[in-house]
C-alpha cells in the first residue's frame, strides 16, 4: 500500500478508536500524526518546538533518543544532528563579517583564498552563498566521510574540478560552496570558523545547546543516530563533519533552532539591510531559486511565505521553517537519516498554523 495512503487509514482509524474525529484541535491532529510516525516506526524519535507570538506555543518528543536504552526524546535537551540547518547558522556569520565591512559579498572569492586553484571564471561569496558559483556537489561516498580533515585539508576533495556551469548563470545547491565560505572567514577573522561562530552567532542568541560535532565526544544528552532499513532502524555509520561545519556539522536541540529562528521574526533583525539580502531569494533568467543566501526562502502549499532550511545527513533531518505573517516558527528534529516523512512533517506544520477544532 502506498505509504501516505496507509498513513491516512492509520490516523482516521486512530480518530474514529478516539470518538471524536471532528473535535480535534489542530494541535491534537499534529500530535495524533506525529505519535504515528513513532507507532508506525517511520522515525526512531522527534522533538518538535514551536514558536507563536515569541512564546512556546506547542513543544514534545516522541520516541526515543536512544533506542536500545529506551531513553525518550527531550525538546528541550536532546541533541540532534541539524544537517543543513547548520547554514543559516554560517550565513549569520557571513552576513556578520559583511556588515562589520570585513567581507565583500560581491567581492572575488580569491581575494580573501588567493591559493584556492583559479577556474576559468571568477565567482564571489555571493554566489557561493546563494548556490550559483557552479561548485559540484557530492559525489559517492563524499556524502558520509569519516576523515579527520580541517576546512582546508578538504579542499583536496573538489578544488581540482572544473567549474559545473558559468557562476550566476544557474543554480546548483552543494555544500563545499559553503565550506568555501567558512575558509574565507577563517582567513579573514584570523581565527577558526568554529570560533568565530561561537562568539558572533551562538553567544549573540543565547543558543547555549548548539555546537560542532566532536566525533567519539560523549554527552548523555547526545541522541544516538540512526538509519531507516526494511526491518526497521540500525545505527549509523560514523562520520565526521567537521570540515563541513558550516554546510552541515551543527549539533542542536529543537528548542534551540527554534529560539534562533524568533530572532528573526525581530524587527530591527528582520529590516536589517545586510540580513534582508539573505531573506531574499535569488533570481536567475527572471526564475526564483527559492533561495536566498544560506536560507531556503519559499512558500508552502497554501501560499504562505517562509524562510528556513531542510537538512538532511548521515542519522539527521531536520525542518527549520520561520513564518513571518503568521508569527511562528517551527523546529522539527529526527535522529535517524532521511525517513522520507517530509510530507508528514508539512501536514503537521499545516495543521499547527491552522490550529482550529474540526
Amino acid at each position: 500500500m502506498n505509504p501516505i495512503l496507509k498513513y491516512i487509514r492509520n490516523i482516521f482509524a486512530s480518530q474514529r478508536e478516539m470518538g471524536r474525529d471532528a473535535h480535534l484541535s489542530g494541535k491534537e491532529k499534529a500530535d495524533l500524526l506525529l505519535q504515528q510516525l513513532i507507532e508506525d516506526k517511520c522515525v526512531p524519535g522527534l522533538a518538535i518546538s514551536v514558536r507563536k507570538n515569541n512564546r512556546v506555543y506547542f513543544q514534545k518528543g516522541y520516541g526515543f533518543a536512544n533506542l536500545e536504552q529506551e531513553i525518550p526524546i527531550d525538546p528541550l535537551k536532546t541533541v540532534f544532528r541539524v544537517a543543513s540547518v547548520s547554514k543559516p547558522i554560517a550565513a549569520t556569520a557571513l552576513a556578520t563579517m559583511v556588515a562589520d565591512r570585513k567581507l565583500d559579498l560581491d567581492a572575488s572569492f580569491y581575494n580573501y583564498v588567493p591559493y584556492y586553484p583559479k577556474k576559468e571564471y571568477d565567482f564571489t561569496l555571493r554566489q557561493l552563498a546563494g548556490h550559483t558559483a557552479g561548485i559540484r556537489g557530492y559525489r559517492g561516498a563524499e556524502y558520509g566521510l569519516n576523515l579527520p580533515m580541517g576546512i582546508r585539508e578538504s579542499l583536496s576533495l573538489f578544488q581540482d574540478d572544473a567549474l559545473v556551469f558559468k557562476p550566476g548563470t544557474q543554480y546548483l545547491y552543494s555544500s563545499y560552496d559553503w565550506v568555501l565560505i567558512s575558509l574565507a572567514i577563517e582567513e579573514v577573522s584570523g581565527i577558526p570558523f568554529a570560533d568565530y561562530v561561537q562568539e558572533k552567532v551562538l553567544k549573540r542568541f543565547e543558543l547555549v545547546d548548539t555546537f560542532p560535532e566532536i566525533p567519539r565526544e560523549n554527552f548523555s544528552n547526545k541522541a544516538t543516530f540512526y538509519s531507516r532499513y526494511r526491518l526497521g532502524f540500525r545505527k549509523a555509520i560514523q562520520v565526521d563533519n567537521r570540515f563541513k561545519l558550516a554546510g552541515g556539522g551543527y549539533l542542536s536541540t529543537s528548542s534551540d533552532v527554534a529560539h534562533f529562528g524568533q530572532a528573526f521574526l525581530d524587527a530591527s533583525l528582520g529590516e536589517d539591510p545586510v540580513m534582508s539580502q539573505f531573506l531574499a531569494a535569488t533570481f536567475i533568467n527572471g526564475e526564483s531559486t527559492y533561495y536566498g543566501l544560506g536560507w531556503q526562502v519559499s512558500e508552502d502549499k497554501m501560499g504562505r511565505p517562509y524562510f528556513g532550511h531542510v537538512g538532511n545527513g548521515i542519522g539527521g533531518y531536520a525542518v527549520f521553517y520561520v513564518y513571518p505573517d503568521e508569527d511562528m516558527v517551527f523546529s522539527i528534529l529526527i535522529n535517524c537519516t532521511n525517513p522520507r516523512v517530509e510530507e508528514i512533517l508539512e501536514e503537521a506544520v499545516s495543521l499547527l498554523i491552522c490550529g482550529k477544532k474540526g
